[in-house]
């Protein structure tokens, strides 16, 4: 017997998750026994209601929402039996497209089939999870913006805020530490993947495995805007890795240290460096088509 909990985020997607919140429950219904229906007017109350689904011993915590969303259902089942599913009704997605799941007849048929991953997390400082990717620099610059834009919807928000973000760039004295390596230099932005995407497609870390034990690192060095042109076009099929002003590294753990820089983790905001992350083997159990 699978006992389900569908949590919706109703303001994800503008409005998106709440307006089909009906018709994914029943379809949701075809799939499992039970199923109890959430809906949280805040991220707060979102937070306590995947808590308690979770605690009252769940099989399954459907997520209907963006990666906001999808990252408080990532809080309350880290660590536990209760797998997560997601529905994409959100901005980028990014869980959602890793998952495989980019509709709710992707989840109905993966819960038909009992198909379930082990996935690893990373985790900032002994406390918060994060499943995609975390950044700080440029690209949280772009998220701060991105976030506070209302138009336009999906990806092309996160291209237009890429262009907007270049003319206030400024380079940072930057400390990246892992247990082997250790880079000093001035940076623009550093993302630490767990896997490959973020901001709606993005792959940053185009060869992060989200199953193998450790975090893929990004780290693009300063270089002239000129430079930064002709790299933007290849992060939407990764092929930026390839540029001088890139490195990359692998690790169990990192620590980063610098500016001023904001660091977001599923497209949350968390706070300000230093930031330490380490990768948690298998700590999630999630519905996945892929």
């Amino acid at each position: 017997m699978t006992r389900a909990a569908l949590l919706v985020c109703p303001t994800s997607g503008r409005g998106r998750a709440a307006r089909v919140a009906g018709s994914v429950a029943a379809r949701l219904r075809t799939a499992v026994d039970s199923l109890d229906l959430h809906v949280a007017s805040s991220a707060r109350g979102t937070a306590e209601l995947a808590r308690r689904a979770v605690a009252d011993g769940v099989d399954v915590l459907v997520v209907l929402g963006g990666d906001g969303g999808a990252h408080l259902g990532v809080q309350a089942c880290a660590g536990t039996s209760t797998a997560l599913a997601v529905v994409p009704a959100g901005t980028g997605n990014d869980l959602a497209t890793a998952l495989g799941t980019t509709s709710v007849e992707d989840v109905v048929r993966a819960l038909c089939a009992g198909r379930r991953r082990s996935l690893d997390l990373g985790r900032v400082g002994g406390g918060r999870w994060f499943a995609t990717v975390l950044c700080a620099g440029f690209d949280s610059a772009v998220n701060e913006r991105a976030n506070a834009m209302r138009w336009p919807a999906g990806p092309r928000r996160y291209d237009l805020t890429i262009l907007a973000e270049l003319a206030a760039l400024r380079p940072g004295p930057l400390v990246v530490e892992t247990e082997r390596d250790r880079l000093e230099l001035d940076a623009l932005m550093v993302a630490v993947g767990n896997t490959t995407s973020y901001g709606g497609g993005i792959p940053v870390c185009p060869d992060a495995d989200v199953t193998d034990g450790l975090l893929d690192v990004t780290v693009v060095s300063a270089a002239p805007r000129r430079a930064l042109l002709r790299v933007l076009p290849t992060l939407r099929t990764g092929r930026h890795v390839d540029h001088p002003a890139v490195r990359t590294l692998r690790a169990r753990s990192v620590k980063l240290i610098g500016p001023a820089w904001v660091a977001y983790a599923d497209g949350e905001r968390l706070h300000g460096l230093p930031v330490e992350v380490e990768c948690r083997p298998r700590a999630l159990t999630a519905v996945a088509h892929a």
